[in-house]
């Protein structure tokens, strides 16, 4: 991450902590029954199973009416994940790959529980961020403010992201898994993470994520590579990952996207590296990932 976005991320977090006792909202799990007790990790998985299977379509978009209109599958896995963590119940997650499934599934299924809470929206930035804070970022509302519940733990999406998520696993695929509800995020994909098909489902994400033109563009008269700003906000996590795989080899943006670049795209990102062209990011588009946007 470059200073200048780094500095400014540090300042917001520090202004939305400030005020999270007097402006956070407690996401409070809906009350709907939970499955007997010897059953409830395979039911929980089946019910974001059908989630996103009937209400994410192939483009990653959510029909979040007719979501909001029939939530019950996913409050109940909400509660289940309110009630249930690999850190106050860890033999139900016995490898790092079964704990960190967890937490992309508990990370995008708490996004769509908040915009539910909140919709109708057009965007993560139409929920509520109190004056002052709505000039530091109007995204504050819908990062920082809004506490789910995981495991009897109160926590932001933020925090759920920086401080667990990136520094536990040190994982930079999970990026391409994450999903924020948000256009400019990796495509929300129609079936849950589990821990036995991991690395083969963030594979998966990031073949997808970069094979779109708008996270990875080549421009051989302007000699320039243009990025999602994904890369640019969490640089150092995919240059320190391509290095730690990679021993010896120094690592840069392009090095890790001509990793999972599509097969018609890697001479191109190849002679990019090679000929030292500029690197620029997109704009990011936060409108909502909604099959029938809010107008």
């Amino acid at each position: 991450m470059r200073h200048g976005e780094g500095m400014r991320r540090l300042g917001m977090r520090a202004m939305a902590l400030l005020a999270l006792a007097g402006c956070s909202t407690a996401v409070t799990p809906a009350s709907v029954s939970l499955p007997s007790v010897e059953t409830t990790e395979k039911i929980a998985h089946a019910d974001l199973a059908e989630v996103l299977r009937d209400r994410v379509d192939e483009k990653g978009l959510v029909d979040y009416r007719g979501l909001k209109r029939v939530p019950g599958r996913l409050e109940r896995y909400y509660l289940w994940l309110s009630e249930t963590s690999p850190d106050d119940e860890p033999e139900l997650f016995p490898t790092r790959n079964d704990e960190l499934a967890y937490w992309i599934n508990a990370y995008n299924a708490c996004v769509l529980v908040v915009v539910l809470r909140n919709y109708p929206i057009a965007g993560v930035a139409d929920v509520r961020t109190p004056f002052p804070l709505s000039l530091v970022d109007p995204k504050i509302g819908f990062f920082f403010l809004q506490q789910v519940k995981l495991g009897g733990e109160e926590t932001s999406l933020y925090a759920l992201e920086n401080s667990l998520i990136r520094p536990r696993f040190e994982e930079p695929r999970a990026h391409f898994a994450l999903n924020c509800a948000s256009r400019g995020c990796p495509q929300l994909p129609r079936e849950p993470f589990v821990g036995s098909r991991l690395d083969e489902q963030l594979d998966r994400e990031a073949r997808r994520f970069f094979a779109e033109e708008r996270n990875l563009s080549i421009d051989h008269a302007e000699r320039r590579v243009t990025l999602s700003s994904i890369l640019d906000w969490y640089e150092d996590d995919f240059v320190e990952g391509y290095e730690s795989s990679h021993p010896g080899q120094s690592g840069s943006l392009l090095a890790y996207a001509l990793l999972y670049a599509p097969p018609e795209k890697k001479a191109d990102l190849e002679r990019a590296i090679a000929e030292s062209y500029d690197v620029a990011f997109a704009p990011y588009d936060w409108s909502l990932n909604d099959q029938k946007p809010v107008r």
